[in-house]
């Protein structure tokens, strides 16, 4: 399927889709251990388990990924404290660790950056229910480990929010 066509099927989805009972479970997240793209140490995603989590998905080459990077650094920041994690895993190989740090760090992203490698991001994706397997992609998940909300395609601040109200 061509990036182009990707983006396309993208841009037609819906906001954000809420149907609790639509959503696969989200063992196959919580049992990975991925490297952070800051200082290469793994993380073993079972210890954010019990944790309000957005989770996106994304890439240094997609275009709305960039556009959603700044609202969910916003949204760290603002829930932080109460214990929301927002967590960036980037759909690219650990051989571009050094261009993702980099990347990471102009796009002030103050949250967990993460890397999924290219064909295991999109593997995990497909698995949390993103049969397109497009970019961007994102779940909120509450604190229980349900998947409650998920988002392929940019999303806005409003919609950051929504996701955040929802895994409360």
């Amino acid at each position: 399927m061509s990036m182009a066509l990707v983006f396309a099927l993208v841009a037609a989805q819906p906001a954000i889709s809420a149907d609790a009972a639509a959503f696969p479970p989200s063992a196959p997240l919580f049992g990975l251990s991925l490297s952070r793209t800051v200082d290469g140490r793994p993380l073993v995603l079972a210890t954010l388990h019990g944790r309000p989590l957005l989770v996106n998905f994304w890439a240094r080459w997609c275009q709305p990924c960039r556009k959603e990077i700044p609202g969910l650094a916003a949204v760290q920041a603002r829930y932080r404290s109460s214990g929301l994690e927002v967590v960036g895993i980037a759909v690219e190989d650990a051989e571009n660790r050094e261009a993702l740090r980099d990347f990471a760090e102009a796009y002030d992203m103050s949250y967990i950056s993460l890397i999924g490698g290219l064909q295991p991001g999109i593997d995990l994706m497909r698995a949390l229910g993103n049969d397109k397997g497009g970019l961007p992609f994102t779940l909120a998940i509450d604190r229980r480990g349900s998947i409650r909300s998920s988002k392929l395609g940019a999303m806005t601040d409003a919609d950051i929010e929504a996701a955040v109200r929802l895994i409360w």
